[in-house]
């Protein structure tokens, strides 16, 4: 029998690489993508099939799913969509390109992916879409806006494709991961820099006192942090159980609020994520 094949995005470091490996030592033929040629190369030393894979370019996508297809002869067990970044920010200080460019990556990316290969499995008769959404697509986080829209608006869409899917042999799952240990938070400086002009903001003090010392100070993790590997478990049973959950939680964090959500009124969730601050 063959090896399960999978495509794997946002591989350089965090939930993608840990996954990578994870799978690959259960006997995955394992297809790791990254945005960058650097850290494609890293992966290739390491042993896996790796190749270049941009969200914000569908040139890439469509080489790396060629590529993919080349090695497994056409078929496809599972996809992962994992890269994503964030840009924090006040919402009103947010420019509205700022806010594309997250949703580039964050989502459209995915949706032409997800497209594309489902059309791969359409055509087998069979595969596993797996999402990687996170506790902000169902509850919202202050300063975190752009991230939120974007984890708000995937689940919207993976809620709806998995239904749309029922009628196929294709499964599509989410999982929402609360604190995972990564650079997510590292490679958000970036975008922060670039994008927003915190000293001209109304709210200058409020991101002195609050959003610069948790994006510039070395801090030891949450206290709910979990590693990688976390994720990498949930992913398992997404991908190897015989009728898997529409959801995966992970984290403390996303069990609570999904709990806490569904439980109080806007006003006292509103009050407690203040308060959590």
């Amino acid at each position: 029998m063959k090896r399960k094949s999978i495509l794997l995005t946002g591989c350089s470091s965090g939930i993608g690489y840990d996954a990578a490996h994870g799978l690959k030592s259960r006997g995955w033929e394992v297809f790791a993508t990254c945005r960058r040629e650097s850290d494609v190369n890293k992966l290739r030393s390491e042993g896996f099939y790796s190749f270049v894979l941009d969200y914000t370019n569908e040139a890439s996508m469509d080489e790396a799913i060629q590529s993919v297809l080349n090695v497994t002869q056409g078929r496809l067990n599972a996809l992962f969509n994992n890269g994503a970044f964030a840009c924090p920010g006040a919402v009103e200080d947010l420019p509205t390109d700022a806010l594309r460019s997250v949703f580039e990556t964050n989502f459209f990316g995915y949706h032409y992916l997800t497209k594309k290969i489902i059309a791969v499995m359409r055509q087998q008769g069979y595969g596993r879409i797996v999402n990687c959404s996170s506790v902000l697509g169902m509850v919202v986080m202050p300063w975190r806006g752009s991230y939120v829209a974007s984890k708000f608006a995937l689940e919207g869409l993976t809620h709806t494709l998995r239904i749309e899917m029922k009628d196929t042999p294709i499964r599509v799952i989410l999982i929402q991961p609360g604190p995972i240990k990564s650079k997510i938070r590292e490679n958000s400086l970036r975008h922060f820099e670039k994008w927003i002009d915190w000293k001209s903001s109304p709210r200058a003090a409020q991101y002195q006192n609050r959003l610069l010392a948790r994006l510039y100070e070395n801090k030891d993790r949450d206290y709910f942090e979990l590693p990688p590997s976390a994720v990498t478990r949930k992913l398992i049973k997404a991908l190897e159980a015989t009728n898997p959950n529409p959801c995966y939680f992970v984290t403390i964090p996303t069990y609570t609020m999904n709990f806490l959500s569904r439980l109080l009124p806007t006003r006292w969730l509103d009050y407690l994520i203040e308060k959590s601050l």
